[in-house]
């Protein structure tokens, strides 16, 4: 089976790579997506996400449709506070939160395939407002890495160096819920050419 994560910037990017992965027959059980709060106004002001916002699908509150976005739900990650998320990887970083996995939304990266170094950056990024696709599949004659690159991904190491410049060194889950700037959370909800 094929793991390959990527994370991007705005939310709209990783909506178009769900949208043409489903489009090329991968089914919606085999997506993920976990994307930061501020991507949709509608949880500016949600703290943390309760047991009654838990699975609540919310995928028309940010641009949802058919398939995966439409059953999007809101849910607490720790480090990184209230999430916007659906699919398996979720569900198991989630678990990882409820302590029957160990490692959070790391370890279900890296459970499924992706470096820890990749994993520590995704996650930080998704901490401070990236929306990160993972799709795990055995399909044959679907480019899936091709199509998660079209929508223009981060790139980790790039992403890795510029926050170790600002003096980070890896994703702490115990660390305070990041707090978007204006500018930072318009780039996240900025429609995708």
């Amino acid at each position: 089976m094929q793991t390959l994560s990527k994370v991007y910037d705005s939310y709209a990017q990783a909506q178009g790579a769900v949208t043409d992965l489903e489009a090329a027959g991968v089914p919606s059980a085999d997506i993920s997506l976990v994307a930061n709060k501020y991507v949709s106004e509608a949880y500016d002001d949600v703290e943390d996400a309760s047991p009654a916002a838990s699975g609540a699908g919310i995928g028309a509150t940010v641009g949802g449709g058919a398939g995966l976005l439409a059953g999007l739900g809101l849910l607490a990650i720790p480090g990184i506070g209230p999430v916007v998320a659906a699919g398996w990887l979720a569900s198991t970083a989630l678990g990882a939160a409820a302590g029957s996995v160990t490692g959070g939304i790391v370890g279900a990266l890296v459970g499924s395939g992706t470096s820890d170094e990749n994993a520590n950056v995704y996650s930080e990024v998704v901490r401070r407002g990236g929306t990160l696709v993972t799709v795990r599949t055995n399909r044959v004659g679907v480019d899936i890495e091709g199509i998660l690159n079209e929508h223009k991904p981060i790139d980790p190491d790039a992403r890795a160096a510029q926050y170790r410049r600002d003096g980070w060194e890896r994703y702490d889950p115990s660390a305070p819920h990041y707090r978007p700037d204006p500018a930072e959370i318009e780039r996240m909800r900025r429609p995708y050419d």
